[in-house]
């Protein structure tokens, strides 16, 4: 790790703070007519509910009981905090912004070995138009992709600590005591890792996808450590010593978490489908007639919320106008307009046809690069067994891939938002290999200093570009049509 440990946190809360800023401005716009926008609608009301019930949702009438309770509950303490008002129900997902802003240099800085780095991975986050918005709506997703990233963290600190431990095995020669290696007791970060899957699963279902990723992930690093250090057979010391101490971690722990989070729902008495079992008089399979009711009504009411996800197909004579399929997002080719208006609802931009309009866009001197990057990444980690970028796109890879196994169900490019750390993670790789090592040559670094300043700069000026259609801005109609760069767009 680099040595500059002061600067290196110094640079790190001086881009929060500078994010967190950025994330907070004029938080409380847009509203329509005061009330929430897009799927805001869905959650800022259950949230409410929440607060007023004490932890879970009990609206039978309404009963669009989708996800599980865990982003809910944080916007509702936004909304305890400061209100039932648009501040009110976007603060903790502000707050969840600017945390991956700190994240992501911390992240980078660990994979790069370098603070300057980790301060570009910093500023493209605050300059991404995706987690720049996200964060200012009170839906979920922006609360799964912080998870999502503390998780990566997690396991990344982990690798480095048992590549530590190794080495100490190796110095003072016990490593070789068993064939399978030595025991590397217990990895309070892989443990932290699994803590936040289990809360990322909290937020939404397809944390699941992060539970298999992480987890053959966390098995890679195991196996190329202890062949690192020297062991003799490191697949199957890998898989004596820390496949069952990971399974528990990774899928135990998460699974135990998510059981957690719905503590509120368990104490309750009239929460939804609380006592649907007793009330319906469902009679389990014998094999599961052990299992308390509670339980039982939980298993039954996911069970609802599955046919739910699963029977959210596009209708073929009425599709979604903003819907996206998962080919399009890496490079944020169908965005989602959230909120519009124009003439006096929007007036502001000094002429007589004003627009105000928030729309979800990926800044696309970055998202426009996600194909590259990938190549890149999988040819360095498949040719050059490169480790970071095999860590990285399996981060990204995981947010994408599975929403290809049922391509009839209704999608958004919003779904694409815990993808946006990793493309930047993995574009700061990229940068890093431009920048070069200082044994290259004063030269040579001077030269690829200038494009990643350049790159840099072209990626703020990007961001302030898609400024007014990020925060729903007063604009000119000239100007609403310059924002649209592709048909696609409109």
């Amino acid at each position: 790790m680099p040595t500059d440990r002061l600067r290196g946190w110094v640079v790190t809360l001086v881009l929060t703070v500078i994010g967190g800023v950025i994330r907070l401005q004029n938080l409380g716009h847009p509203t329509d007519k005061g009330t929430p926008v897009f799927d805001e609608k869905h959650y800022v009301p259950q949230a409410w509910q929440m607060l007023r019930n004490g932890g879970y949702e009990d609206n039978y009438g309404y009963e669009l009981v989708v996800h599980p309770p865990v982003a809910k509950q944080l916007i509702a303490i936004g909304e305890w905090l400061l209100g039932y008002n648009s501040w009110g129900w976007r603060f903790t997902a502000a707050l969840s912004g600017t945390l991956i802003i700190l994240l992501a240099v911390r992240v980078a800085r660990r994979l790069t070995r370098s603070t300057m780095l980790g301060a570009v991975a910093g500023i493209l986050v605050i300059c991404d138009g995706v987690l720049h918005l996200q964060a200012r709506m009170g839906m979920l997703d922006i609360f799964l992709a912080l998870f999502v990233l503390a998780a990566f963290a997690c396991l990344l600190v982990d690798r480095d600590q048992v590549r530590e431990r190794l080495a100490v095995s190796v110095r003072e020669g016990w490593l070789d005591e068993s064939r399978f290696g030595p025991k590397l007791g217990f990895r309070w970060w892989r443990f932290a890792g699994g803590v936040m899957i289990g809360l990322t699963l909290g937020v939404k279902w397809s944390g699941l996808y992060y539970i298999v990723a992480f987890g053959l992930l966390c098995v890679a690093f195991d196996v190329a450590a202890r062949r690192a250090a020297g062991v003799s057979r490191p697949w199957v010391g890998t898989l004596r010593r820390d496949v069952l101490p990971a399974l528990w971690a990774l899928v135990a722990i998460p699974l135990l978490v998510y059981l957690a989070t719905w503590g509120f729902w368990f104490a309750s008495e009239t929460a939804t489908d609380r006592h649907l079992v007793e009330m319906k008089n469902i009679q389990p399979w014998w094999i599961f007639a052990w299992v308390p009711d509670a339980l039982q009504s939980l298993a039954q009411y996911s069970l609802h919320v599955l046919d739910f996800h699963s029977s959210l197909n596009t209708p073929a004579d009425d599709p979604h106008p903003w819907e996206s399929k998962p080919w399009t997002w890496p490079m944020g080719l169908r965005p989602m307009l959230y909120a519009y208006a124009s003439g006096t609802a929007a007036a502001g931009c000094g002429e007589t046809e004003c627009v105000s309009a928030t729309m979800l866009i990926g800044t696309p001197a970055m998202w426009w690069l996600a194909l590259p990057m990938l190549a890149w990444g999988l040819w360095r980690w498949l040719f050059r067994a490169d480790w970071r970028y095999a860590a990285v796109l399996v981060g990204y890879l995981a947010g994408l891939l599975p929403w290809f196994i049922n391509l009839d169900r209704q999608m958004y490019f919003f779904y694409a938002t815990p993808m946006a750390p990793f493309l930047i993670l993995g574009l700061t790789l990229i940068l890093g290999q431009i920048l070069g090592s200082a044994k290259l040559g004063v030269e040579r670094r001077g030269t690829g200093l200038l494009v990643v300043a350049l790159y840099v700069g072209l990626v703020v000026a990007n961001f302030v570009w898609l400024w007014p259609i990020l925060n729903g801005d007063s604009i000119t109609q000239e100007r609403w049509q310059a924002e649209l760069w592709l048909p696609s767009w409109r």
